[in-house]
């Protein structure tokens, strides 16, 4: 059987941030999402005889193997670029890169340190250019993470996640999904340590759409009292290692354990984007306990991220 027509709604041609695509395309994008993980034989020639490069400047376990067995899975093919010794532009131009590119895959997923290296991808490919993980952005992780949600409760309309931790490029990616899929996301960090100004207003920009909340914080216990989702990440992300025993103890607070998540719903479920730290960021009593759906959103990334490659490739 073939593969659902490409969506009608009007997209862009790249996903960068995840806040160019309206709560209307995130919907739309949700629906094929849940069809793919359903049925999943119905999107087998999807991408067929279609070519992707996939840029990594950095390691990766989740993304890396959703997105080429999602490639694979519909049809499509995978060229993998390693850039974890040399970083993009090192050796050649990332224009040269772009414009090299275009003439022999159909599209291009970029793990970056840089969210301009991206953005310049995209500037220069008329191909798309999916962002699969920079230090602004991690669309493609919080697209998936509200999917799971999605699952777990039903409607997102009002549903209140508490992100508890750095104001990190997933920190931000939650924001901007959040507040297209109608949610309230309160994120509380140090003072220092807060999401970007122009990102959270961004996400109160479209937030009037939905009828989304967003609160700033830097109380951990006010953000998680009455969340129905507790999330939190790494305190030093790559390229930040060297950060990492002053962040120690600034985030000490900010730990994802049994405590704070006694303050949240009854119901309330913990996330992480993984890889995690037991011990620092989160609990293992946590990030092993019932209440854990973390697996759960690994998996999602596959089927959110073979939708994404439909939306914008098909």
């Amino acid at each position: 059987m073939t593969a659902l027509a490409a969506p009608t709604l009007t997209l862009t041609r790249d996903l960068l941030t995840g806040s160019e695509w309206s709560p209307a395309v995130v919907r739309e994008l949700y629906h094929l999402a849940a069809d793919i993980k359903s049925r999943p034989d119905r999107y087998r020639g999807a991408l067929g005889g279609r070519f992707l490069a996939l840029i990594f400047e950095k390691p990766s376990l989740r993304t890396r193997v959703t997105f080429e067995v999602g490639i694979q899975s519909m049809g499509g093919s995978a060229v993998f670029l390693d850039h974890t010794a040399s970083r993009l532009g090192e050796r050649e131009s990332v224009q040269d890169v772009a414009r090299n590119l275009e003439r022999w895959v159909q599209g291009i997923v970029a793990r970056t340190f840089s969210q301009s290296a991206v953005e310049e991808l995209a500037d220069h490919a008329s191909i798309p250019v999916i962002n699969a993980l920079s230090d602004r952005y991690h669309p493609c992780q919080a697209l998936a993470d509200f999917f799971t949600l999605e699952e777990r409760f039903s409607s997102l309309r009002g549903l209140k996640l508490a992100y508890v931790g750095d104001g990190n490029n997933v920190c931000h990616s939650l924001l901007a999904a959040g507040a297209r899929v109608g949610a309230h996301v309160r994120v509380a960090t140090p003072a220092a340590y807060a999401p970007d100004s122009e990102i959270v207003a961004d996400a109160r920009r479209a937030a009037r759409e939905t009828r989304a909340k967003i609160e700033i914080l830097t109380s951990p216990e006010e953000a998680v009292v009455g969340a129905q989702a507790v999330y939190t990440d790494v305190w030093a992300s790559m390229g930040q290692e060297h950060e990492a025993d002053a962040r120690k103890d600034i985030f000490a607070p900010y730990q994802v354990n049994e405590s704070l998540m006694e303050l949240a719903a009854p119901d309330a479920v913990f996330l992480h984007c993984l890889p995690a730290h037991r011990g620092s960021e989160v609990t293992a009593g946590v990030m092993d306990s019932p209440r854990s759906i973390v697996y759960d959103q690994a998996e999602n990334r596959l089927h959110v991220q073979k939708a994404i490659l439909h939306m914008l490739l098909s």
